[in-house]
């Protein structure tokens, strides 16, 4: 997961083994210190918490990404405002029996919908076997019957793997930016393949830069219809093949789905915060060119997209 800010390079903890080591998580944990850093062969990860916090976070060209935040003393919270907005997801399709997420983080969003979703199979998709554990050990990740979590690149999953989908939630990003191959035109027709009818993608977008414009404009060349919502700094895009649902009947849906799950956070009052893509301005991205690095440096006003929506009818 990711909120899109740079944090202070923290100073270095050397942990030494056996009782020594447990000594000091604990006073990290009471200091808001560092619990635990690991190298994986995608990321470096570090650990950080106090007394109520544990945060996950990748570091990068000395800078650190939250990935994940959990409340130890409000265990069903989501702390991070955007990944409220990915469980909308669940409003939109005539029913909501399979989630799929690729990009796991702490698995606060899939630990959310399972708990909330008692009827509903659920598969977080990680590339990083290292994110996984640190979920398991830090974050209370649990699998069960209903949420299982395979090690893959999400991509390569959906593209071995034929079974569809009501809701697809991508929340994948490396360092500071998604890897391209989950942007392009051709990875978001395989997405489409893998859903259900009436089934949709929901995708966390960080607007701060021109790789905003053509994401959005790459999901809408497949995806007929995107709503798009401030989640709080990121946006998120919800995708699917139909014409764009008139407002009334996606509030009448949300409400219809909020009376079932009672969740916590109430989606009728975030289906009333859509926007509608209607005029996308970005280059589209395809296998043979999505420029994403170069995109996400060229920076813009974090509240120019709001320029390519209008509000639902």
């Amino acid at each position: 997961m990711r909120i899109w800010r740079a944090m202070c390079c923290a100073a270095a903890l050397t942990l030494a083994a056996g009782a020594l080591q447990a000594i000091i998580h604990r006073a990290a944990a009471q200091e808001g210190g560092l619990l635990e850093k690991r190298e994986s062969l995608y990321n470096n990860i570090f650990i950080f918490g106090d007394k109520d916090t544990v945060t996950m976070t990748f570091g990068q060209n000395k800078r650190y990404y939250t990935e994940s935040s959990m409340k130890l003393s409000d265990l069903s919270a989501l702390t991070v405002e955007y990944t409220r907005y990915m469980t909308l997801g669940v409003a939109y399709p005539p029913k909501v029996e399979r989630i799929a997420e690729i990009g796991l983080g702490g698995g606060r969003t899939v630990s959310y919908l399972s708990s909330s979703l008692p009827d509903t199979g659920i598969l977080a998709i990680e590339l990083d076997k290292d994110v996984v554990d640190l979920a398991k050990k830090h974050f209370k990740f649990q699998e069960t019957a209903r949420l299982r979590a395979v090690v893959s690149d999400g991509r390569a999953y959906l593209l071995k793997d034929p079974e569809k989908w009501d809701v697809i939630l991508i929340d994948a990003y490396r360092g500071p930016f998604v890897p391209f191959h989950l942007l392009t035109k051709e990875f978001y027709a395989l997405v489409k393949s893998r859903l259900n009818p009436g089934g949709v993608v929901v995708q966390n977008i960080e607007p701060s830069t021109m790789l905003f414009d053509s994401a959005t404009a790459t999901l809408k060349s497949v995806f007929p219809s995107v709503d798009l919502y401030d989640g709080g700094g990121n946006v998120v895009a919800i995708g699917y093949d139909a014409a764009s649902l008139p407002q009334a009947e996606l509030l009448a849906r949300a409400a219809k789905a909020q009376q079932r799950w009672n969740l916590r956070y109430d989606l009728t009052t975030m289906a009333a915060q859509r926007r509608v893509l209607a005029r996308p301005t970005g280059k589209i991205m395809t296998d043979d060119f999505a420029p994403v690095e170069t995109l996400r440096a060229i920076e813009k006003n974090n509240e120019k997209w709001k320029e390519q929506t209008e509000a639902p009818r």
